[in-house]
């Protein structure tokens, strides 16, 4: 790019934030365009990749767009208070307890100011948010938010409130949120920008919908702004002394009886409904044990975090599909994407209490690649000359490539556990949980 300084600038070098103003500020929206605040945001957006929105540019042709000098025009544009965002380009996505989500993917373009602005406000808010909420902010993570849950419950608080908020991103009161946002935010351009991204409205379908309330999930600033609007539920759960956690909508409230349970939950509905204007979900919100509770895919048995059967069965179905023997594609490129999964799910996931688990998924997972590889290897033939190819004796070969067992059964059989072995598959790339677990409570 060109002239980075008075353009885009989007440098290798880390810039610290060393240029931010009181949090009254009135010039949020000067420090939101300096070249430095510019750069991080491109900086950020290029690092998250990400599709493109309803224009079509994509993250790798932003440089080129603003060589030619249209990001002159937006800037311009923004500073004449004439900049209109973009519709938002609705796609979605599979929820891994079924159905969809919705999403909305604003342009590059918007998605760097969106990141810009995100950037200045969230010294200003961040520090004034609970030390219960832990989604989406500087150091805090879902992780967390389940041991603090751990915490709790061995306090004696062994009842979880779990209040389910029906479409909270879709619902969001525009005229509630700004006014939050205007306890601490002085500058009224900012605040204007920040209201023309809420009514920006959607392209779904090829079909554009205005948007009066929500904040679409998908923009770099919607997390903080999803924040803001549930810091007062926070605020009011510690003011009445309730132990709970939060990640982002997702929340649970710790009480030591059923009764207590019930009537927080009673109570706390009626405070979402009327101060925040937010739909509750009366049949999924309930009060039951600890045990029985669900919090960021994580339940909690006798003091110890486990995984919620709905998780575990949500990781099976997965490992299904990646090791699925009619997929048509290279075992290397499925060996790839299967231990790109397991990798990032065990990073996550492998803060339960899941060691002898682990093992056992192991085992039904090598089974199932086991069981691929036979199939990707179809002809009685090929399947006797990979095997010998792989130490086994002639007789076992022939005896296991003529054998009229199907795929799954064939993939237990001693010749082929003894030429797909474990050392093989794990050369290949295949990675353990079981390994994974290790690394993350041992680490060396």
């Amino acid at each position: 790019m060109s002239d980075l300084n008075t353009r885009m600038p989007p440098g290798n070098d880390v810039v610290q934030r060393t240029d931010l103003k009181p949090a009254f500020s009135d010039n949020l929206f000067e420090q939101m365009l300096q070249p430095a605040n510019l750069q991080r945001a491109w900086k950020q957006v290029r690092a998250n990749r990400g599709a493109a929105g309803v224009d079509g540019m994509t993250v790798d042709g932003f440089p080129a767009w603003v060589k030619s000098g249209e990001w002159d025009k937006v800037k311009a544009a923004l500073c004449a208070g004439t900049y209109r965002p973009q519709p938002v380009r609705r796609v979605e996505i599979e929820k891994p307890g079924g159905g969809k989500r919705p999403l909305g993917i604003p342009t590059v373009i918007d998605r760097i100011i969106q990141q810009a602005m995100a950037q200045v406000l969230t010294p200003i808010f961040d520090p004034a948010f609970s030390a219960h909420s832990y989604g989406f902010r500087p150091g805090r993570n879902g992780q967390q938010a389940v041991k603090r849950v751990q915490q709790i419950i061995k306090q004696k608080r062994r009842i979880a409130v779990d209040v389910d908020l029906s479409k909270f991103f879709d619902r969001v009161n525009h005229d509630l949120l700004m006014s939050l946002l205007s306890r601490r935010v002085h500058d009224k351009r900012l605040k204007q920008l920040i209201g023309r991204y809420l009514r920006a409205g959607v392209i779904d379908s090829q079909l554009y919908q205005e948007t009066h309330e929500g904040v679409p999930q998908g923009g770099p600033l919607s997390p903080l702004l999803a924040n803001i609007m549930l810091d007062p539920l926070d605020k009011e759960l510690e003011k009445r002394g309730h132990q709970f956690a939060r990640y982002a909508d997702d929340f649970i409230i710790l009480v030591k009886s059923q009764r207590a349970g019930e009537r927080v939950l009673k109570s706390i509905s009626g405070y979402l409904e009327s101060r925040l204007q937010l739909v509750i979900n009366s049949e999924k919100s309930q009060v039951v044990k600890a045990s029985e509770s669900k919090f960021l895919g994580f339940t909690f048995r006798s003091g110890r975090i486990q995984w919620h059967p709905k998780t575990l069965e949500n990781f099976k179905q997965r490992i299904r599909e990646l090791t699925n023997r009619n997929w048509g594609v290279s075992m290397d490129y499925q060996l790839f994407k299967t231990s790109q999964y397991i990798r990032g799910w065990i990073n996550y996931f492998g803060i339960a209490n899941c060691y002898q688990l682990c093992c056992e998924l192991d085992h039904w997972i090598r089974r199932r690649v086991r069981m691929a590889y036979w199939r990707q290897w179809r002809k009685p033939r090929t399947k006797v000359r990979n095997l010998m190819k792989l130490g086994v004796h002639v007789q076992a070969a022939v005896a296991c490539g003529l054998t009229s067992k199907g795929p799954w059964r064939s993939a237990k059989t001693p010749g082929i556990n003894q030429a797909l072995s474990d050392a093989y598959l794990k050369q290949a790339g295949l990675v353990s949980l079981r390994d994974g677990w290790i690394k993350l409570h041992y680490p060396e």
